[in-house]
């Protein structure tokens, strides 16, 4: 239940499509969110990087002793050591989440589009991967389509939160693509509209698009037990419709409602065994 609590308040879509999944792999999908959860708030919830480190120094240790079948006596810990015994999970894509959050705890923009795809395949990817071993699928177009999805996925998630952290004087967009349209940090701090900027995220947004449509154009070769994992696809072309609707207005208050069709879609995508 703590795990379910952590996932609803924090990843609402995350726990959306855990719901959604075959019965076996729902409980080990909530514990692998609610470990993404408690990593991805450690940057926001800190005023010394010192402090970050130590949090993340917490969990490679916890990942380290579940895999001796001794886990700290922490909720999500006892639920994690719980997914990795059902499912046999791999080490390496949990380790690989942490040693990537860390690096981001440095608090900057990322030079490029590239830096910003290798932190999103490095963090969301490998969850997707962890996801799939949950389903019980061993499949390279799956892995191949998990690396694309969870690329468009950092890359959405990094232009929704553009507004939450330019409130707080913080831009990680990548210095490259605004630096091409001369656009600066304070441009997006002020949160301004002009064409400059809306070409920033034009640029952005359309290397999600780009992902996503490569994930697609093999997913006859993917087997359909896999589809569960890719659900939060609905999400990403909501927000992808959303932004080319706004003009690419990163700030325009659409792209700040939920859409309470969400679970709808998400339903049906599920149903059809898609994504």
């Amino acid at each position: 239940a703590c795990t379910q609590e952590v996932v609803l308040s924090r990843d609402y879509e995350g726990f959306l499509s855990s719901l959604l999944l075959p019965e076996e792999a729902r409980r080990s999908s909530l514990a692998l969110r609610a470990f993404n959860v408690e990593l991805a708030q450690v940057k926001d919830s800190i005023s010394q990087k010192t402090i970050g480190l130590m949090r993340m120094q917490f969990w490679q240790t916890a990942v380290e002793e579940i895999y001796r079948d001794d886990p700290p006596n922490q909720p999500v810990s006892t639920e994690l050591w719980r997914a990795v015994r059902t499912h046999d999970l791999t080490k390496r894509w949990m380790l690989k989440i942490i040693a990537e959050r860390e690096k981001d705890l440095d608090d900057r923009a990322y030079r490029n589009l590239q830096e910003l795809e290798t932190y999103s395949e490095n963090t969301q990817s490998s969850l997707l991967y962890l996801l799939l071993e949950c389903l019980g699928v061993k499949n390279v177009h799956a892995d191949h389509a998990a690396s694309h999805i969870g690329k468009a996925q950092g890359i959405v998630m990094c232009l929704r939160a553009t507004p939450y952290y330019s409130s707080r004087r913080k831009v990680y967009l990548p210095m490259d693509i605004c630096m091409l349209h001369e656009a600066s940090q304070e441009d997006f701090i002020r949160g301004r509209q002009e064409k400059h900027i809306r070409d920033v995220v034009y640029d952005i947004a359309s290397q999600a698009h780009v992902h996503l449509q490569h994930a697609r154009s093999f997913s006859h070769m993917v087997p359909a037990a896999a589809t569960p994992a890719f659900l939060q696809t609905v999400v990403l072309e909501d927000y992808l419709h959303k932004v080319r609707k706004a003009d690419f207005d990163v700030f325009h208050k659409s792209l700040q409602n939920r859409n309470p069709l969400l679970p709808i879609q998400m339903y049906l995508r599920s149903w059809k065994k898609t994504y």
